[in-house]
């Protein structure tokens, strides 16, 4: 079983590219405080028009995947091809999952899929604090709530947003 160290980022790539783009530079910006293994980085499909082929690439992907980010966008609750399926293998590995809403909002609200609405997943903003503090802590959090058997949406209380310097 390969190691899994990776982050896998799900995204409308069409409307929301400039949004991992930017994660990416966070990570490569030694001024920030911010780091991920990037599953994206591992291989890239051979024959990118064969719908299988590139399937047959993200499950590697996901192989190597610890937890699953969704950059939450207007458009990404109506992608049913690659962003759902990608979704629903992070749901059926049993991967932590973040939702990052792009609209800034800091719970699951009407832009969240449908494949993770009611599942148990944490919501936060698109901002590199809340973004990384999640990546850290949400995993333990994750295990702990499903050995519990909860599920559902959840949320940071306003005082870990403090302590991140948000204000409230």
């Amino acid at each position: 079983m390969a190691y899994r160290n990776k982050t896998y980022i799900c995204f409308d790539g069409d409307t929301d590219m400039n949004y991992y783009r930017l994660m990416q530079a966070w990570k490569d910006n030694e001024h920030h405080d911010f780091n991920f293994h990037n599953a994206h980085d591992l291989n890239t499909a051979r024959d990118s028009s064969q719908e299988e082929s590139i399937k047959r690439q993200l499950r590697e992907r996901f192989a190597n995947s610890k937890l699953l980010i969704v950059l939450i966008g207007e458009k990404t609750r109506l992608l049913t091809k690659f962003v759902k399926w990608e979704m629903e293998v992070a749901l059926r590995l049993d991967l932590p999952i973040v939702g990052v809403n792009l609209n800034g909002s800091r719970q699951s609200d009407g832009r969240c899929p449908p494949a993770i609405k009611d599942e148990l997943a944490v919501f936060v903003p698109f901002s590199q604090k809340i973004i990384s503090y999640a990546m850290d802590n949400w995993p333990v959090s994750h295990k702990s709530y499903r050995a519990q058997g909860k599920s559902g949406a959840y949320v940071y209380n306003d005082s870990i947003y403090q302590k991140l310097g948000f204000a409230i």
